[in-house]
């Protein structure tokens, strides 16, 4: 049996009830729409880069003095997407290579589900930072969002000499368009962008994750 590089989104795809954390984020800190769509503008247009839209919409919550513990009760309502649990613990049996490639934070992926490295050997997504009495001091930047997400997946190839065609993609909106047109198999799962029901290889509708098993066995029967 041929193991895979199998790579996930993850607002919208691993965890339920949010379509973009930040916004989510934003909305209950309460910072200025104004500006929130004044750095996104910027940065659409090529005026700054994506680590400094983030650096400046974590500017927006540090300076309302958030501690993780609040930031933590804004998010606690996150689940794992129906199936999320059964599907990564069945692909990681296999011997597959899991990893997350998501503009995403990472308090989100831990508090949906617990301790993620017993699932995943790669975590590409941004980090808040916090310093000894929990109060939000910054972020790391991940290098692996939209457009870019494409370069993840390669060096995480690379890294595993895992060829494109035993690499799989498993994402729901815009920001996976580019990661999809490059993997092996690329499913758009609880899909909420027509460019990328689009350019997927498989549109998986619903929100029950172990939908997209049977197709990963179907192509990694197929590969030679």
């Amino acid at each position: 049996m041929q193991n895979l590089l199998i790579c996930f989104d993850v607002d919208g795809t691993l965890i339920d009830d949010t379509v973009f954390i930040w916004e989510t984020l934003h909305q209950r800190i309460r910072t200025d729409p104004a500006e929130r769509k004044h750095w996104a503008d910027e940065y659409w247009k090529g005026k700054i880069t994506y680590a400094e839209w983030a650096t400046r919409d974590v500017e927006m919550w540090r300076k309302k003095n958030i501690r993780r513990d609040q930031m933590l009760d804004i998010i606690r309502h996150l689940r794992p997407m129906a199936g999320a649990v059964e599907t990564l613990t069945t692909l990681k049996r296999q011997a597959d290579i899991l990893s997350v490639i998501s503009g995403s934070l990472d308090i989100a992926l831990e508090l949906a589900l617990g301790n993620v490295r017993r699932y995943f050997d790669y975590i590409m997504l941004n980090r808040l930072l916090f310093d000894e009495q929990g109060y939000l001091t910054g972020v790391t930047p991940t290098p692996f969002d939209i457009e870019h997400k494409a370069t993840g997946l390669k060096s995480i190839a690379l890294e595993t000499a895992f060829p494109l065609n035993r690499t799989v993609f498993v994402g729901d909106n815009f920001n996976d368009v580019e990661v999809s047109k490059i993997a092996g198999l690329s499913i758009a799962f609880n899909c909420k962008s027509d460019e990328l029901a689009c350019v997927a290889d498989h549109v998986v509708p619903g929100s029950d994750l172990r939908a997209i098993l049977p197709i990963i066995e179907e192509y990694r029967a197929g590969i030679v």
